[in-house]
């Protein structure tokens, strides 16, 4: 073991022992030996490994008993050690790099052979990341030609659902990322001037994410900041042209603070000048049907009711959405921030449960036009806490004749933090 610079060591390595026993406990559920996990937000999660070394191959063997074993190319296994915690050395290999980015030979060949060295070329049910986005093709072909004993089965997510149910440990470092994001949504909104460039804006918000706040270190978010403009906010999903931003327009600003890899995300909308009649009408909407499915939320709730209170409020002033209400959220890495699991959408019932954290957004794409507004929060015993603090309204910003000038005084006020119920 190394020295781990964030510091609190004996708790993190007691935090990583007890997530690799409980995907153990899963995989027995599973009936799985030997479960491989491919995607980094999962690496992380068991390991704290941390890199930009997930564009090429690299992989955790987890064996129902004895030592995980972590396999990446040579010169990033040179420096796991740094990052990962609950891993010994010995058990962190490395590929060579001749074999990077070759057509005739897969690091999944080299892998498999190293593997099988070790023991692990006999009859085992083993587990697989399928809809993990850097588990390739060619890495199953090469597992499943150079390890032909085993029984390869798609795994279902099985890591994102023990990530589901934050520790405490976690919901500290949500916090802390709710903090970095009211900031980061505060720079955005301060940024909004007409005619300024889009990327400009787009600028402000990432160095204000890498930033933080005091006493907070901010980190990269999985995903760039997203800002459909104009006509185009009817679309989610945009981030950013060098376009000058409109007047009289929606900007549908939506973004993350991230703290240690833990993501908060958010959505607002703006508009410089004087919102039409009809986003006022689907703004308020929007946002009375957001705050009564809010008023919901607590252990025992499906995801299928809250939605529906949603639904109800936006169908009888006239609108309907069609897509999911929400998602999970906790660790994060590109290209996406939600960790597959549970989704809030009618017909879906799982069951809330204290300190589960989700993304809840309320992204209304109409004709030619749109709004957006979302909150991170955390479920509680009684009822959920908000992990930012940033008014949930339509933003309207006055127009100004005179150049863009940055505003380093906040000027959008701050709401309470804390529990609701």
């Amino acid at each position: 073991m190394v020295h781990n610079p964030v510091g609190h060591r004996d708790l993190e390595i007691d935090e990583y022992a007890a997530r690799q026993q409980r995907v153990r406990q899963r995989m027995v559920s599973q009936t799985l030996d030997v479960l491989l996990v491919s995607d980094p937000a999962n690496l992380y999660y068991l390991t704290g490994y941390n890199a930009w070394s997930f564009y090429t191959a690299q992989i955790l063997v987890l064996p129902l008993e004895g030592a995980p074993l972590l396999y990446m190319r040579q010169m990033d296994a040179h420096g796991a050690h740094r990052t990962a915690i609950c891993m010994d050395e010995s058990n962190i290999h490395g590929y060579p790099e001749q074999i990077v980015h070759r057509p005739d030979i897969h690091p999944g060949d080299w892998i498999a052979k190293h593997l099988r060295d070790l023991g692990f070329g006999r009859n085992l049910r083993v587990g697989f990341e399928g809809d993990a986005h850097y588990f390739s093709v060619r890495m199953f072909m090469a597992l499943s030609a150079m390890l032909p004993e085993w029984q390869l089965q798609e795994s279902r997510e099985l890591v994102n659902w023990v990530r589901l149910v934050k520790s405490p440990y976690e919901i500290e470092l949500m916090r802390a990322a709710g903090k970095v994001c009211s900031t980061v949504m505060r720079t955005a909104l301060q940024a909004l001037d007409p005619g300024r460039p889009q990327n400009e804006v787009a600028a402000e918000i990432m160095a204000a994410q890498a930033r933080g706040v005091d006493g907070i270190a901010g980190d990269y978010a999985s995903i760039v900041p997203m800002i459909p403009t104009g006509e185009g906010a009817d679309t989610p999903h945009l981030t950013w042209t060098d376009g000058p931003l409109p007047a009289d327009s929606p900007i549908s600003i939506e973004l993350a603070g991230v703290h240690r890899r833990y993501h908060a995300p958010m959505a607002r909308t703006a508009v410089i000048g004087k919102p039409s009649s009809e986003l006022e009408q689907v703004a308020a909407a929007t946002i009375e049907g957001l705050e009564s499915a809010f008023s919901l939320v607590r252990p025992g709730v499906t995801v299928h009711e809250v939605t529906d209170r949603f639904t109800k409020v936006i169908t009888a002033a006239g609108f309907d959405k069609e897509s999911r209400l929400g998602y999970s959220i906790g660790v994060g890495f590109p290209p996406d921030w939600g960790e597959r699991t549970v989704s809030f959408r009618a017909g879906e019932h799982t069951e809330l449960q204290e300190n589960m954290t989700f993304h809840l957004i309320a992204g209304m794409w109409l004709d030619g036009y749109g709004f957006e507004v979302s909150e991170p929060i955390r479920v509680t015993a009684t009822g959920l806490e908000f992990f930012a603090d940033v008014p949930r309204e339509l933003t309207t910003i006055n127009t100004r004749s005179t150049p863009h000038v940055h505003r380093t005084t906040a000027q959008i006020p701050n709401i309470p933090l804390g529990l609701a119920g």
